[in-house]
Order: C-alpha cells, then structure tokens, then sequence
C-alpha cells in the first residue's frame, strides 16, 4: 500500500477511535447535566467533548507518530515535526470550527426538541463527526500533510 494511503488511515483511525470516546464521554456528561438548562448542557458537553477528543486524539497521534520524527541519530527531527504540527493543527482548526458550531445548534436545537439529553448528545456528535471527517480530510489535502511520504 502506498505509504499516503496508509498515512491517511492512520489519521482517519486516529480521529475515529478519538470520536467514539467523546461520544460516549459527551452522551454521559449530557445525561448528567440533563436538568441544566439547555444552553448549559450543550456548552459544557462540547468542552468536555473538545477536551475528551483532543486528549484521546494527541495520545494515538504521538504512539502512532513517534518513530516518524526521529533522525538516524535518534535525536528529534523538530524541522519536519514542526512542519507537520502547523499543517495538522490548521487542518483540524477549519474542521474544529464547523464542527463544534453545528454541533452545539444541533444539541441545543435536539434538547429543545425534547430529546434526552444522552440522545440529542449522541445525535449532534454523529452528524458533526462526518462533517468533521469531510473537512479534516479535505484540509490535509489542500496542506499536503503527506505529500511524497512526508
């Protein structure tokens, strides 16, 4: 398999095991805080969910990435890992952006709804998650986070 590829489903592994632990973290503070107003229950789910995903997402991207950055003299390669984080992070920023919008209207809008909370939560994730996944792929294309292998 072309090494491309197989960066790309790394990173698409990555952020959808870090999802599935924000779902299920996010779904679980949402039913705890399900007799706040709705404003509140979205707003501080979404902190939990950023604070969840990102911290998942940073575990699995450094376990996945650490030989990567290494130079033969086993020091770290700061010029291509620096390289790297700001291509990554500009990538995840623009899909950060949609996504924790559509998601908090989506919640607020679901718990106006009269939905559960773990429901409305578990709804808006999903829906943002795919719209997250479109962007971020999107985005490290128009980068060229793997270009050439890199």
């Amino acid at each position: 398999m072309k090494k491309t590829y197989k960066d790309y489903i790394i990173l698409n592994k990555n952020l959808i095991i870090a999802f599935l632990v924000a779902i299920t973290i996010s779904a679980i503070v949402a039913q705890i805080l399900s007799e706040k107003e709705n404003y509140i229950n979205s707003s501080l789910t979404v902190v939990v969910d950023f604070i969840v995903f990102y911290s998942t997402f940073s575990a699995l991207f450094i376990l996945d990435n650490r030989k990567k950055y290494r130079l033969d003299s086993e020091k770290l390669d700061t010029q291509r890992l620096k390289k790297d984080l700001i291509k990554i992070i500009s990538s995840l920023g623009v899909a950060e952006i949609v996504y924790t919008t559509t998601r908090w209207f989506l919640q607020f809008h679901f718990l106006n709804l009269d939905y559960e909370a773990y429901q409305a939560s578990t709804i808006a994730h999903i829906i943002s998650t795919a719209l997250y996944m479109i962007v971020v792929n999107v985005s490290v294309k128009i980068t060229r986070l793997y270009k050439n292998g890199t």
